[in-house]
Formats: C-alpha cells, structure tokens, sequence
C-alpha cells in the first residue's frame, strides 16, 4: 500500500502546488463574493432570500474590488470563513479523488521493462555477476562459467569504428 502514496506524491509533485494556487485564486474569486451576497441576503430580510442573493451576486461581480474590502471587515468575515470552509472540503475532495485516480496500479507500473529495478538489495546477483562476464546492464553481468544456458539475445547494433 506504501508504493501506491509514494507513487501517487511522485506524479503529482508539480499538481500539488497548482492546486494550492488554484485554491487560492478559487478562495478570493469564488468564495468572497458568494460569501458577501449570502451575508447580504441574510442581512437585509433576516432570512435568506434567494432574490436578494442573486441581486448582490450581480453587484459583488461588477464591484469586486469594493467586495473584497467590505467581505474582511468584522460583519462579514465570519460567513467568509465559514463558507471557505466548505468549499475547501469539497475542493479537497476532487483533489483526493483525482490523487487516487492517478495512483499506481501496482508496484512496477512506473519500473522499466528490462531493468534491474525490480531486484532489492542485490538478489539479481543470486543469477547475474557484478564482476565479469557478458555485460547486460550498468553493473549486471551474465557470468559465463555459470552452469546452464547463457545464451544473450542482444538487441540494438555494434558500432565497430
């Protein structure tokens, strides 16, 4: 299960800090003026009116600026957190749903073919040598007084010059 996190944080190094800009920028445009016009609507009826709501929705985007000003005063601060926390929790949640959707199916899906990336701690060399004999790879000899087939299909070309 650890190679699914750690495969998971290695993909998205990069999207992680495009999300946290993205929450950002969200945060401001998004959330404060939906924040200023719930609070207006609140204030005006002393009760939510939906008509109220789009009236200052309309107005909170016209005059963004003045919003942003009036949404970090005492009177509104308070339904700006508020609604803040919820669109972090929903925005957390199409995070973690697409970190999940980019999680390694298993724990080769990003090795190389052909490697010897899948071998730990050296048990390649229970088979190959990392001394002498036919180079197969960085490190990795096929022994040639090893007991069996050492027959090597090798692919690719030979420079002779």
């Amino acid at each position: 299960m650890n190679y699914k996190v750690q495969g998971t944080m290695r993909r998205n190094k990069r999207n992680m800090i495009i999300f946290l800009i993205l929450w950002v920028i969200l945060s401001i445009v998004f959330v404060m003026p939906i924040a200023y016009a719930i609070k207006e609507a609140n204030l005006q009826t002393g009760a939510f009116n939906m008509k109220i709501f789009l009236e200052q929705i309309y107005f909170a985007m016209n005059h963004f600026g003045t919003v942003i000003g009036k949404t970090l005063t005492a009177t509104y601060i308070g339904e700006f957190f508020s609604v803040l926390l919820k669109f972090s929790v929903l925005y957390a949640i199409f995070i973690l749903i697409g970190l999940i959707k980019t999680a390694p199916k298993n724990e080769f899906s990003d090795i190389e073919h052909g490697s010897s990336d899948w071998s730990k701690n050296g048990e390649q060399y229970k088979v190959l040598s990392n001394k002498k004999g036919i180079i197969l790879a960085q490190n990795n000899y096929l022994p040639v007084d090893k007991r069996g087939n050492v027959n090597v299909l090798v692919v690719g070309r030979f420079w002779f010059w």
